[in-house]
């Protein structure tokens, strides 16, 4: 297709690349605050399976610091995430240096979120189709409700994504994705300051 075959990567790239600059006072502050807050530990890299599984490293800005127990394991997640950090993350600004991946072509600024690559071997082949586009920024599970919904919606909505790629569905999940970031909704599963993990399915 036209649109998700070239002007969509075209789009990604020059929209990415003019967002970038134009936040870029934003995300110097951002940098100094959390560079503050997390000791010195500004930036999240992980690696993600993007198009067709491909492994990639997406980058976020970290909310959380490293503090540890006395036997030098990681404290639970809702501890070591700042108040600096809790605001970065329900106004979704730790998605921003994801802009650099779309940049680059690993990423799309609409399209399933990248997930976990342990996750991969977890999928059933329905789900695994979330792979034959690239990932995204935002997306219909997204904006359909995020966190707050189960992970076998969240594929359900991503499948449903791939199926009916086009400019219009993009434009109206970022729309959707504007209001939800203004009414800081969906962030969280109830209780817990990340979503909680995916542990496969017995769905064909």
């Amino acid at each position: 297709m036209l649109y998700s075959g070239f002007l969509k990567p075209l789009s990604d790239f020059i929209i990415a690349f003019v967002v970038l600059l134009l936040v870029s006072p934003i995300l110097l502050l951002l940098i100094l605050l959390l560079a503050f807050f997390n000791r010195g530990s500004v930036f999240f890299f992980q690696e993600r399976p993007g198009k067709k599984g491909k492994i990639f490293k997406v980058i976020k800005f970290k909310t959380m610091n490293d503090k540890k127990d006395a036997d030098g394991k990681l404290l639970p997640d809702h501890v070591r995430l700042t108040k600096v950090g809790s605001f970065v993350r329900t106004t979704s600004l730790d998605e921003l240096p994801q802009l650099i991946n779309v940049v680059k072509g690993d990423m799309s600024l609409v399209g399933p979120r990248p997930l976990l690559v342990k996750y991969l071997p977890l999928y059933n082949a329905k789900q695994a189709r979330r792979h034959d586009v690239k990932p995204g920024i935002t997306g219909w599970a997204q904006v359909n409700g995020r966190n707050a919904i189960s992970w076998e919606q969240k594929f359900e909505l991503d499948v449903h994504y791939v199926d009916n790629l086009s400019l219009g569905l993009d434009i109206k999940t970022i729309y959707l994705t504007v209001l939800k970031v203004i009414k800081r909704s969906d962030i969280n599963t109830e209780g817990v300051a990340t979503t909680v993990p995916f542990t496969g399915t017995k769905d064909s």
